[in-house]
């Protein structure tokens, strides 16, 4: 059976304080994108185990140490009786701020719940995915979603961006989580995202913010020139997605991005 696990994009990034555990609480908007990675899970006759094989964007690393593995394992087992083949085929670009490899693993576990029949509620599945990574619940959902948190602790947020196109820009750019992280003075929101989200979309420009954006910025100012570009283009809103290092704009009408952010991953579609 075939699944398509989708990208999200950040609308708005705060990191209001650390935690003693080391973490950061922070509040974002988790939006679901129609980015797509392919990922195929079928039964295998005559067969234990699991065969797990990756195409597209290369992963690297080793594949027992994929998250759609340990997420698969979760459901069916370590070692299961039955024999499954897993192929993930890679598009959504990865350490992007778009949360693939999250998206990835909790597809996995809904198609595994579902091929198992093991019966898991979406709830007990975001419970789940907890332990696989920060974003991993959002993608059980698959809605817009106030996070707070670390980003596991998920609320509707009544928000559409449908009729907007939205353009992805991401330059071959690797931005450490971790080194992003070290670069914020965490401090409480001045306006409660669900305050400024009710805004019209043009007005989001110098409201809607993300705290990665400065230091990001900073260190690496070919992301601000893509921001930037975006505005010169017409957007109505552009911004980082996460920690980086893609930037996403919106636009009322469809952007032309011929010959433009040469080296870079471009993406642009009708929400």
């Amino acid at each position: 059976m075939l699944y398509f696990p989708n990208a999200k994009i950040n609308l708005g990034l705060h990191v209001t304080e650390r935690r003693p555990d080391g973490y950061h609480n922070i509040e974002t908007i988790f939006y679901p994108i129609p980015l797509c990675d392919i990922l195929e899970i079928t039964p295998i006759e005559c067969q234990s185990g699991v065969q797990f094989v990756t195409s597209g964007i290369e992963i690297g690393g080793n594949n027992n140490d994929n998250l759609v593995l340990k997420a698969f394992r979760k459901i069916a087992g370590h070692e299961p009786k039955e024999g499954w083949y897993i192929h993930l085929h890679k598009i959504i670009p990865m350490g992007a701020g778009l949360g693939g490899g999250s998206a990835d693993a909790a597809f996995c576990l809904k198609g595994a719940n579902k091929q198992l029949m093991a019966g898991l509620s979406d709830e007990k599945l975001a419970e789940i995915a907890t332990t696989i990574g920060a974003d991993c619940p959002f993608f059980i959902y698959n809605t817009p979603m106030m996070a707070t948190g670390i980003g596991d602790i998920l609320s509707p947020v009544a928000v559409s961006l449908a009729g907007y196109y939205i353009l992805l820009v991401k330059p071959d750019i690797h931005v450490s989580t971790p080194m992003a992280y070290s670069k914020i003075t965490p401090k409480p929101a001045s306006t409660p995202l669900s305050e400024i989200i009710q805004r019209p979309v043009e007005e989001w420009k110098n409201v809607l913010v993300n705290d990665f954006e400065p230091p990001v910025f900073e260190l690496f100012p070919p992301i601000a020139h893509i921001k930037q570009q975006m505005y010169d283009m017409g957007a109505s809103y552009a911004a980082m997605s996460g920690s980086g290092s893609t930037v996403f704009g919106l636009f009322r009408a469809e952007p032309a991005v011929e010959n433009l952010f040469e080296g870079c991953f471009v993406w642009n579609k009708l929400l």
